[in-house]
Formats: C-alpha cells, structure tokens, sequence
C-alpha cells in the first residue's frame, strides 16, 4: 500500500511559525484523494476542522490526538488540547485483528526544532490507524523535522517486538 501523511503549517499559521506562505488546502486535499487511493490522513487545527472537513470527500473520519499535557497559553481557556487528524482508506482489518481507536492521548514533543512536531507514539497510532504494515509505503508530504519518517523506520521492529512479548519470546 502506499500512504501519504499531511502535517502542513495549519490555516493562520504558515508565515508565523515557517516564514512561507499559506498552503492551498483545497489543493491538498484533492492531490491526497487522487494521488493516494489506497489511503491518507492530514492534521489540521481544533479551529479550521469545519472548514477543511467541508472540502473533503464523503466517507472521511475524524480521529483525535489528544494531548493529556500541552502548551497552556495566558487568555486561552479553554486550551488547545486536541488535534483532529482526517483520515481515509487504509488497510482493512479482520475481526480477529485488535481494534484501534480512532483517537490517541499522547504528549506533545518540546525541543524538537518546529513548532507542532510530532511525537514518536502519534506516528505509532497513525500507522495503525491506517493499518499500516512493513512493505508498505509511507510518503510523507510536509516532512518537517522527519519525525514521522523515522518513526515509520521504527515501525517495523516495533511489530515485531510486540509479536514476540505476546508469544513470550
């Protein structure tokens, strides 16, 4: 299978936090639809999800990372303390596969050179959102720190690890 993934700088934010210019949303969606049909997924801002859900296909889902500790800003209340993540496609799962929920509670990452980077265990639960396996291909479109890309690099042995502590190896 081949997956694309699209963290773009979310709406309102492009120049504040990367210096370049908005990215064409509409544009995005459509390029995912037509040049990823075994499957995708895009984050986007709490803010702009009815706006970007509206330009999506019917048939897309919502999931949600939830982050149990996150940047809390003076005058913001209620804080920003979920993504939504849109997501279609991916492979289809037996029903004696292990059900993966359609949201992830994970931290957010600090430090790690942009701001929005995403955390290692994010990646995990996308990939398994997806239903994502080794031979498959994951492109990711927004690249940023690499961070998914190397979690993806990760991915693999972590199948296996989990295989093996299952079957007490």
């Amino acid at each position: 299978m081949r997956i694309a993934y699209a963290d773009p700088p979310y709406i309102g934010q492009a120049m504040k936090h990367y210096g370049r210019e908005e990215v064409d949303h509409l544009e995005l969606i459509d390029r995912l639809v037509h040049d990823y049909p075994d499957g995708w997924a895009l984050s986007l801002s709490s803010t702009t999800l009815q706006r970007i859900l509206a330009m999506c296909p019917r048939g897309v889902r919502v999931g949600a990372w939830v982050k149990p500790f996150c940047s809390f800003k003076p005058g913001v209340n209620p804080a920003y303390a979920w993504e939504p993540v849109i997501f279609s496609g991916g492979r289809k799962r037996a029903r004696t596969e292990p059900t993966v929920r359609d949201w992830v509670a994970v931290n957010i990452t600090l430090r790690k050179g942009l701001s929005g980077a995403k955390p290692r265990d994010f990646c995990f639960w996308l990939f398994d959102l997806l239903g994502m396996m080794e031979g498959d291909e994951l492109i990711d479109l927004f690249p940023g720190t690499g961070a998914v890309t190397k979690a993806w690099k990760e991915w693999p042995g972590r199948l296996i690890a989990e295989l093996i502590a299952r079957v007490g190896g």
